[in-house]
């Protein structure tokens, strides 16, 4: 039988264990949005009920249990945290009056929470965290027919969980084009799996420091995070809004109307509400309307407003590169100075001897942060700045950038890539007004082809095409053109520039990257001049940046 004191030890161990694997779930999240916080909300929500279960000494598991979902429904961070804080509410409801419970009452109780959650969501999305609590409800519900023992009943919930999670990418199309199973199933895992711990062996998970597992079934692959970044799902509404409401004892109106109106204005909505608060999640593009209507049922007791695009553009980062020194501050000295974006050594030197004052380190591994930008721009001694950030996640970094500068001024010139940052540097004519060079510069950029030609670091699936690992991929202009699975890179080099040539084509460069040689460089170069004809001019650059083989322009 469970009681009070060891539920508190397993809720705790549940905290323990998905604490220790919350990067490795941020890494998974691409449902409902590609925001990358998964983990650190499911691990902040189960937090709070072990902060406030701390110091809780109570032998009874239907008072834990209560005060454990009384503090997750208070700090419920994000959709994922929100749905597990809704199934711990359930689980307490279930156990209500009992000081201790065998395993048949503790999946009942389970079953209620899975119920509420199903309940609460506008449109159930199988191949989440509802499909994983559900079947693992439903496998714990099997075993408790033939034995009651919690921990033969929660091994069946944790078997059926990871079951479940498996079969995710089957059920939701997104998870298997992009090769990864669902982050808040995943989570919830980690969670039963701490748990069981307790359960079983009377082991609580220790929170040792946080694991981020390489190698084999690592979801940190450079291919979902660098190169399949171009394949990520939209993110259609900006801003995940989240509050808490002190119900208001003379409001008459139901939390179902609020959740109705909330459905008007955006998505992932959710309302839970207890005796004393409701919890409020939406994602939206006016959260100003939200907090209006909530205020209707009572005060607002807080209020978390977080930009998910911002959050996705941080979370493509495949690691938080360690900044450089910062350039020294210089006076503005002249007109004009460039400041671009770059990775590697070969496209640094290119970039500099097109003009650029400023080369910052960084693409699709690597974003740099505003600050690095704005240190490169004050190195820049001219009067005005434009800004190449030469990819699309560092734009919106580079835009804000223009009003930390208050001694010069700050243009950015939206270059998707470092084809078009180069051939808008190409098409700069000190000579004219800025304000010419810029639009001279841009329709130069939107003139150029990027191709770009990498491998892939896990079996997947995009576009009906199946992707294994290693498979070196081609593509054009963001788009996945070729899957080469005899893995030559020269061959698909030579294939995908080919297919990105028409007759207007004048020039092509070829960037090869650090991880080339030199002689494959130059057959891809040999392969490419021999099939393109005389009228077209074809450059060979040693550009050393990483993760690409090759970075292809065709103009």
């Amino acid at each position: 039988m469970i009681n009070g004191t060891v539920l508190r030890q397993a809720i705790l161990s549940g905290a323990n264990n998905i604490q220790k694997h919350k990067s490795s779930v941020n890494e998974l999240n691409i449902f409902p949005v590609p925001d990358g916080d998964t983990g650190t909300n499911m691990s902040m929500t189960i937090g709070a009920a072990a902060s406030s279960l701390e110091h809780n000494e109570s032998t009874s598991a239907a008072e834990i249990a209560k005060a454990a979902a009384s503090a997750m429904l208070r700090g419920a961070r994000g959709n994922s945290g929100v749905i597990l804080s809704i199934l711990f509410r359930g689980f307490a409801k279930g156990l209500e009056g009992m000081d201790t419970a065998d395993g048949g009452a503790l999946v009942e109780a389970l079953a209620i929470g899975v119920k509420t959650a199903y309940k609460a969501v506008m449109k159930p999305t199988e191949g989440t965290i509802l499909t994983v609590s559900r079947v693992a409800c439903e496998s714990g519900r099997t075993a408790a027919q033939s034995s009651r023992d919690p921990a033969a009943v929660w091994q069946a919930v944790c078997s059926g969980a990871n079951e479940a999670l498996q079969q995710t990418p089957e059920l939701l199309p997104v998870l298997k084009r992009a090769g990864v199973i669902d982050a808040g199933g995943q989570g919830l895992c980690y969670i039963l799996e701490g748990m069981l711990s307790v359960f079983r062996d009377g082991v609580m998970v220790e929170l040792e420091q946080e694991e981020n597992p390489a190698g084999e079934g690592a979801q940190s692959d450079e291919f979902f995070r660098n190169a399949a970044a171009e394949f990520d799902e939209e993110i259609h509404y900006t801003y995940c809004t989240e509050f808490i409401i002190g119900r208001d004892s003379s409001c008459k109106k139901e939390p179902a109307e609020l959740r109705s109106f909330l459905e008007t204005i955006g998505d992932c909505v959710l309302v839970v509400d207890d005796e004393e608060i409701i919890k409020v999640h939406v994602h939206t593009e006016n959260p100003g309307n939200a907090l209006e209507a909530g205020l209707a049922f009572g005060q607002l007791l807080t209020v978390k407003i977080d930009n998910m695009k911002e959050q996705h553009r941080k979370a493509a980062e495949a690691e938080e590169k360690k900044p450089a020194d910062s350039p020294q501050p210089v006076e503005p000295t002249e007109g004009v100075g460039f400041v671009a974006v770059a990775a590697g050594e070969g496209l640094k030197i290119l970039f500099t001897d097109l003009g650029c004052a400023q080369v910052v380190s960084g693409g699709q591994t690597m974003n740099p942060s505003t600050e690095e930008l704005a240190a490169a721009v004050k190195a820049t001694p001219a009067e005005t700045v434009l800004i190449l950030p030469n990819n699309k996640n560092i734009i919106l970094a580079a835009e804000q950038v223009i009003p930390l500068i208050k001694d010069r001024k700050v243009i950015v010139l939206p270059t998707r890539t470092v084809p078009q940052g180069l051939s808008a540097l190409l098409a700069y004519n000190p000579d004219s007004a800025v304000e010419t060079n810029t639009v001279n510069m841009m329709e130069a950029a939107s003139g150029v082809q990027t191709g770009t030609v990498t491998y892939a670091s896990r079996d997947s699936e995009f576009g009906g095409k199946k992707i294994h690992q290693n498979d070196v991929l081609g593509l054009a202009n963001g788009k996945l053109e070729l899957v080469d699975r005899s893995r030559d890179m020269v061959h698909a080099c030579s294939r995908l520039t080919r297919s990105m040539v028409n007759r207007g084509t004048a020039f092509i460069t070829l960037i090869y990257g650090a991880d080339v040689s030199e002689v494959a460089a130059n057959e891809a170069y040999r392969q490419i001049k021999s099939k393109v004809g005389s009228d077209v001019e074809v450059t060979l650059v040693n550009g050393g940046q990483p993760i690409y083989y090759f970075v292809i322009s065709v103009e």
